[in-house]
């Protein structure tokens, strides 16, 4: 019988490549560029120092008049810059570029009751997470921001990201009291962007992207990773605030494959994803999974996901080093288990739970799977 243990990977077939993830839910950055060997530089240090821009704009009159109170009492704060510009929609030229965020036609295709109704827009911007994890109590659960080009995202250990135009890149707020679930809020949005990309695909009566997830915050297509996602937390006044980021990559060919290349590629007929159109549909589903998540758990929401990821059956081959000797096991991935790791089933029938620790990709293997439900409670 297996007792704590730390286990090295060593070779994943069907190319499972598992990245880090922490009970303070600090998961690894959803970029756009998904090399994990290199850094992109920022831009100049004069364009990072200007005053960025934010557009407030909401869906109702209420959310509007909240707009004009954030701005007014100038209450947004970002860490990197002395000031801010907020602006309201109203006072706003359309954007010059062909391919910048249209808010308007965003907020008209929306039909949620909370998520994406308050939106700040950008049109570059050092990190959407920023913004929406250092103002949470100052907006709205459920604010989304979303900006064109994203020169500072945080990755994952110190790993930097430039996101290029063509990218769909947005933050939005959650709030949550059962700490033992927050980690699973990564899965509700994996699986609420590639049902919402299926989703459009249909309505458009477009060739289906078959858009797969590769755990724990990975988007694939193709075999090529296309976009990811990043989760994190805070515990304050006995709520968990939870600040998601998505980014992917909808009409940028560089640097592996976007949607709309896939779908150019696919048939001689023109057509393309539009990002407002992809991000309205994705809080649609969000407010849905969401629903359930909260009232029901996860559980109902396990056979779509594991449709929609690429793991059921992998075998892994880890190495277990016990004293000074090292053997190699075999397991089977079978699925997650309620904490949110993975479930794997050892050669010798016995299940075994693995996630990573830190920036190695180490695994630990408990026997006693319900141990570890009490610690996700401590994320922070």
């Amino acid at each position: 019988m297996l007792g704590l243990c730390c286990l090295r990977a060593l070779s994943f077939q069907s190319s499972l490549f598992v990245h880090s993830i922490s009970l303070s839910l600090s998961l690894s950055k959803p970029t756009l560029i998904p090399t994990t060997r290199a850094s992109f530089s920022l831009l100049s240090s004069s364009m990072a120092s200007e005053p960025p821009l934010l557009v407030l704009c909401g869906k109702s009159s209420e959310e509007t008049q909240l707009a004009s109170s954030l701005k007014n009492n100038n209450s947004l704060k970002l860490p990197d810059y002395a000031q801010i510009l907020p602006r309201l929609q109203s006072e706003i030229e359309s954007p010059g570029e062909a391919d910048s965020f249209d808010v308007r036609s965003f907020l008209d295709s929306l039909s949620t009751t909370r998520f994406g109704r308050f939106l700040i827009w950008s049109p570059r911007l050092s990190s959407t997470h920023d913004v929406v994890s250092h103002n949470f109590g100052e907006l709205p659960v459920g604010t989304v921001c979303v900006t064109d080009v994203q020169f500072k995202g945080r990755g994952r250990s110190t790993n930097v990201w430039d996101s290029p135009r063509g990218c769909l890149m947005y933050s939005f707020t959650v709030q949550m009291e059962d700490g033992r679930v927050v980690p699973l809020v990564q899965y509700v949005a994996s699986l609420a962007i590639t049902e919402a990309i299926k989703d459009l695909c249909t309505k458009k009566v477009l060739p289906m992207l078959d858009v797969r997830i590769k755990w724990p915050n990975d988007l694939y297509l193709n075999g090529l990773k296309v976009g990811g996602i990043l989760c994190t937390s805070a515990f304050k006044s006995k709520k968990f605030n939870i600040s998601v980021g998505i980014g992917l990559n909808v009409d940028n060919r560089q640097p592996t494959t976007c949607l709309n290349a896939v779908l150019q590629d696919t048939t001689s007929i023109a057509c393309q994803l539009r990002k407002e159109d992809i991000l309205a549909s994705f809080f649609d589903k969000f407010e849905k999974f969401f629903d359930v998540f909260t009232s029901e758990g996860f559980q109902p929401l396990e056979e779509l996901y594991y449709q929609t990821w690429l793991h059921s059956g992998q075998r892994v081959i880890v190495q277990d080093k016990c004293g000074d000797q090292l053997v190699d096991n075999v397991v089977t991935i079978q699925g997650l288990t309620s904490s949110g790791y993975l479930l794997a089933l050892g050669g010798d029938g016995q299940m075994c739970e693995l996630h990573p620790d830190g920036n190695r990709y180490i695994f630990t293997v408990s026997d006693e799977l319900d141990k570890w439900l009490g610690s996700i409670g401590s994320c922070h």
